[in-house]
């Protein structure tokens, strides 16, 4: 399952190459039948129908820690086992090429979560909307999920030729997707089996999952949290280690999706996350409380106090995340130079063919064996451009007062900055979303307006605008991709497209409402104690702060957020130039550090390495077993978790009384 993270894990690239090292376009097919419809109602529906619980997922997991994941894997799989199931009772045949629309589908439903887990809530936490009610901004909110709906999708479009047709990146994780659905198509064949067990597997850990987060809503003392380290330091009479607990959240948490990413997520991602923990939250962070340097652990004291350990440890964090990110971006230099001379040509050629001039060549030969009638008819997706362009200015200035000609640049500096991040992603299977978003950020730091409030709302809104473009890109491409190596139409992908990002559009926002409603702290900055960590939210807010003039960093806290951005450029220097390729699954991954000294609950940390540390051992038991099946334990986890999530919101909001036992909730109750 592909990870698409705000600021992305670094990934084992032992997957990638073993993928990338199948053509699936020069194997013969077995006992091929010809589908003469790819694309149906049937399968967009149901993908789309998948897509939503990887949306509320996503959602669960990007408020917790940043964290979102691809649905590609999840709709191929339990969309073959609802839609074969279908096909035999009516008796309509069902091809890898319709399930290639399944899984379309499914990415696009699942995929638009990116800005509210980002600058949506920032804007409320920094007081840029009129009140911190999202119901009173339905129309502002819809307006802009639709805009990031569908204007990278159609300016991705023409560039399938370059990135798939021309330099045939491999784009690991949809070959893996392709891999996957031509395997669960051959008849009799053991692969066959294989993926139909993934499906129960995806199956029965959903489900775990999902009944587990419910009960832990009325029985949180055994459920949700279990406090050793509180009782042992209240049975020995140590307040320090019941402390350790009780107030830096140092216990362990019966949390699914981080046991699923943790499954699913690289040794030195999981352990670098730990790391960061532990010296913010278990040893500095305490140390310069006890000392009377810092005001507690939580919070956001206002100058002239220095602050608490998670306002102080926020700024080395953001350092931490930001430098690593453009490190690793710098560090791809062939990849950054091809992407942006790219995206600069095709402008060229876009404005050459306005004024009716023939294009300028590239030198490179396009041989595109699809069907003419099969590929998208260049009117779809001109004028789509147009239509999502020119809505999206107007729904930017109309609806947040953001300046159309900002809004214009930021449109053309997408554009350019969707060939970095569709580069990276087909090379790497990392699309680096954090970095583009922060790069944004810089460039439209100062665009003009009556006040701080109107020139930080232009610079979120701004970098907002390029993430979701070039996320929306990455999944069209990519989608295309994965139906190039199973010769299905893109046309038809397209219309699968279209018909998840409706269903993207419908659901995005009465999930955040839904979210938020239940847990007000996600956007009121008050609000100090919170369910979530909110640490991609609180990294977009502080950096927005600091690029507008307005951050208050406390002198210490920014020298060490430059000692540290200075290690995390070495850092991705020397793992880049240096050490050698085996090594580098095991080399200190900076960035999640620096999520480390953000997320003040180390106890997603705790349930991370778990997670980590069962795929190790089942790794060890029957390495066989684990490689079929983890992805599918791992997705199941997650998606879990995100539907029990929306229950326990829902109950919330309902004023269904949780925690209605007391066991396991300590001596006093406080616990619970």
């Amino acid at each position: 399952m592909s990870e698409k993270n705000e600021y992305p894990a670094e990934k084992d690239e032992y997957p990638a190459e073993k993928v990338a090292s199948i053509d699936l376009r020069d194997e013969e097919e077995e006992e091929e039948i010809e589908e003469t419809q790819q694309f149906t109602w049937r399968a967009a529906i149901i993908g789309s129908l998948l897509g939503l619980v990887v949306a509320a997922s996503n959602l669960y997991l990007g408020l917790s820690a940043g964290w979102t994941f691809g649905a590609a894997l999840w709709g191929s799989i339990l969309g073959f086992l609802i839609l074969k199931s279908v096909s035999k009772v009516t008796g309509n045949f069902f091809g890898p090429k319709e399930n290639c629309v399944v899984q379309t589908a499914a990415t696009t439903a699942g995929g638009l979560s990116s800005g509210y887990v980002t600058a949506i809530p920032a804007m409320y936490r920094l007081g840029l909307m009129s009140s911190l009610d999202p119901r009173d901004h339905v129309s502002q909110l819809l307006l802009w999920t639709t805009c990031s709906a569908f204007f990278g999708m159609f300016f991705a479009i023409p560039l399938r030729s370059h990135f798939i047709i021309n330099q045939d990146l491999p784009f690991p994780s949809c070959r893996a997707a392709a891999e996957t659905i031509k395997s669960l198509h051959k008849t009799g064949s053991s692969a066959a089996k294989d993926a139909r067990q993934s499906g129960i597997y995806i199956g029965l850990s959903f489900l775990i999952s999902t009944v587990w987060g419910v009960i832990a809503y009325f029985i949180p003392g055994i459920f949700e949290a279990i406090h050793i380290l509180y009782y042992i330091g209240k049975a020995a009479g140590s307040t320090a280690v019941a402390n350790a607990d009780a107030i830096w959240n140092w216990y362990f948490k019966w949390d699914f999706s981080f046991f699923g990413a943790g499954l699913m997520t690289p040794g030195n991602t999981v352990f670098s996350l730990l790391a960061g923990q532990l010296i913010a939250f278990g040893i500095a962070g305490p140390l310069l409380v006890s000392s009377g340097y810092l005001k507690g652990p939580l919070g956001f004291p206002p100058p002239p106090d220095i602050g608490s350990a998670q306002s102080w440890f926020l700024w080395p964090g953001i350092g931490l995340m930001v430098c690593s990110s453009f490190a690793e971006l710098g560090a791809q230099g062939p990849t950054l130079y091809r992407g942006i001379k790219d995206g600069i040509f095709e402008i060229r050629n876009l404005i050459r063919k306005f004024q009716k001039k023939e294009a300028l060549n590239s030198g490179v030969v396009t041989n595109d064996p699809t069907p003419k009638d099969e590929l998208i008819p260049t009117y779809y997706w001109v004028s789509g451009i147009l239509i999502a362009g020119i809505m999206t200015v107007c729904v930017m200035s109309l609806q947040f007062k953001i300046p159309a000609y900002a809004t214009i640049g930021c449109l053309f500096f997408s554009f350019i900055l969707a060939f970095v991040a569709l580069q990276s992603s087909g090379e790497t299977d990392i699309t680096p979303s954090g970095a583009l978003g922060k790069v944004t950020q810089l460039v439209f730091a100062r665009v003009p307006g009556p006040d701080i409030k109107a020139i930080q709302k232009s610079n979120l809104m701004c970098g907002v605008i390029v993430t979701s473009v070039c996320s929306q890109s990455v999944d069209m491409v990519g989608d295309l991709k994965t139906a190039y190596l199973l010769r299905a139409s893109p046309r038809a992908m397209f219309w699968a497209q279209m018909v998840g990002s409706v269903f993207a559009i419908a659901i995005a926002f009465p999930l955040f409402l839904l979210y938020s409603t239940a847990y007000p702290c996600i956007l009121d900055s008050t609000l100090t104690s919170c369910k979530f960590s909110l640490p991609s939210v609180t990294a977009w807010a502080n950096f927005c702060k600091l690029v507008t003039g307005e951050g208050k960093i406390p002198p210490t806290a920014m020298t060490t957020m430059i000692i540290v951005s200075v290690l995390a450029i070495l850092n991705v220097v020397i793992k880049t130039k240096f050490i050698p390729k085996s090594w580098k699954p095991y080399w200190p991954n900076l960035n999640a550090m620096g999520i480390g000294f953000i997320v003040p609950n180390p106890y997603y940390a705790i349930a991370f390495v778990i997670g980590w540390t069962a795929g190790f051992i089942w790794r060890k038991m029957n390495q066989k077993h684990y490689e079929k099946l983890i992805y599918s334990v791992g997705a199941g986890c997650v998606a879990g978790a995100g539907i029990a999530g929306i229950f326990t919101a829902a109950f919330t909001i309902a004023g269904v009384k949780g925690r209605a036992v007391s066991a396991g909730c300590g001596y006093d109750l406080e616990l619970c």
